[in-house]
């Protein structure tokens, strides 16, 4: 895998060292009751030597020509691999609410997969109850895509995004 692992990574998160780093790219949105819409993304993952990852996200709606129309979300949290390969992510958004995840690293691939174990909304939070996230180092690039359930709807394709590593 072409991506360079850092000196000082805690053995829990090597298997996710891929990861390390600031990636920016595009991606696509969409969900029942809302208009299709196109994002430009920041990603940020950092490692300081103890067993977590640090993750931080903004996005922001562009337009057909990919000129910048508003700020959308922002998310924050930490990725801890635990050493039976199994993965929890502690995560909150400016939108209002928080999440518990919980997954697994692919043993073999760089990627991994993740489900809502728990969320909670402030009170001027929407609805939201349940999501699936995907992601996968592919030619290079950061890939992911997100599942969400909420307003009313079953879990459904959200948003995807390919990102480039900066």
């Amino acid at each position: 895998m072409p991506f360079e692992i850092p000196e000082n990574i805690h053995p829990l998160t090597a298997r996710l060292a891929w990861l390390v780093g600031r990636w920016v790219g595009n991606g696509h949105g969409e969900y029942p009751g809302i208009d299709n819409f196109q994002f430009g993304q920041e990603v940020v993952f950092q490692q300081d030597g103890r067993p977590f990852i640090h993750y931080f996200s903004r996005a922001w709606i562009v337009d057909a020509e990919g000129n910048h129309v508003r700020e959308a979300a922002q998310e924050t949290g930490f990725l801890r691999p635990q050493e039976d390969g199994t993965l929890e992510m502690v995560m909150c958004h400016n939108t209002g609410f928080a999440e518990i995840w919980t997954g697994e690293i692919h043993p073999e691939q760089p990627r991994f997969e993740m489900v809502t174990d728990a969320v909670a909304r402030t009170a001027t939070a929407k609805e939201y109850v349940a999501g699936k996230r995907l992601y996968g180092y592919v030619n290079g690039d950061l890939l992911y895509a997100y599942d969400m359930a909420a307003t009313g709807h079953e879990l459904q394709p959200h948003t995807h995004a390919q990102l480039v590593r900066q």
